[in-house]
């Protein structure tokens, strides 16, 4: 173990990968996510949309979990999951959110803050449409983020429903679907070498602005 720790600890990999120039600022925030996100997908990162996104709710206890962008436009970045989980919970309290994009192969990463809402309902149908059927099934069976004493009543609870929907289309539960992030800050970072890396971020007042400040910031 101790190897181990020391490996880690001395563990000074540099980034040289790119920079951010200042002429980036003049650019639409969302524009150079969705060329950061391409670039991603082309270079063939792993899982380029996952994210790590973080809630907080009543109890003031940050709560972290990857789970993937599945869609990117102009207002926002939604992804999918059941309202009535943990994280439902917490954004039902405090609809205000972060998430994180980090692509390893390029030394990039994406930071984005803002607040919360349900994406239209005809959006979430459309996305659980096109599941496969075995993760539509699983929606329903699984009570997400709530106690269960063992396994097999899980799989039990799978059959159930999948005995329920036999032979006809699955429709989406009224506890799914898919919630908007609107970002009122995006903040794009760089590795360098060093350790001096570039932090380019975006702000706005609100949601509804359509004017970003933009600031260079210390790594």
């Amino acid at each position: 173990m101790k190897e181990f720790l020391d490996i880690l600890r001395n563990d000074h990999s540099d980034f040289d990968q790119g920079k951010l120039d200042d002429r980036l600022k003049s650019i639409d925030p969302m524009k150079l996510f969705t060329k950061w996100y391409q670039e991603a997908f082309e270079k063939q990162c792993i899982s380029p949309n996952s994210m790590t996104i973080s809630t907080v709710g009543k109890d003031l206890m940050p709560s972290s979990r990857v789970v993937y962008m599945k869609e990117l436009m102009e207002e926002g970045l939604i992804f999918y999951t059941n309202y009535e989980s943990k994280k439902g919970q917490d954004l039902a309290e405090n609809p205000q959110i972060s998430a994180l994009f980090y692509w390893d192969e390029l030394s990039r990463q994406i930071r984005v803050q803002g607040s919360v809402e349900k994406a239209p309902e005809f959006m979430s149908d459309d996305y659980f449409k096109s599941r496969p059927r075995p993760s539509q099934l699983g929606a329903w069976a699984s009570k997400q983020s709530e106690e269960i004493s063992r396994r097999e009543i899980l799989d039990q609870e799978y059959k159930k429903i999948e005995q329920r929907f036999e032979n006809q289309e699955v429709p989406r539960p009224p506890f799914w679907g898919g919630y908007l992030i609107r970002p009122i800050s995006i903040e794009f970072w760089q590795g360098r070498p060093s350790r001096l890396h570039d932090r380019i971020c975006f702000e706005k007042n609100d949601v509804d602005s359509k004017e970003w400040t933009v600031k260079r910031r210390n790594p």
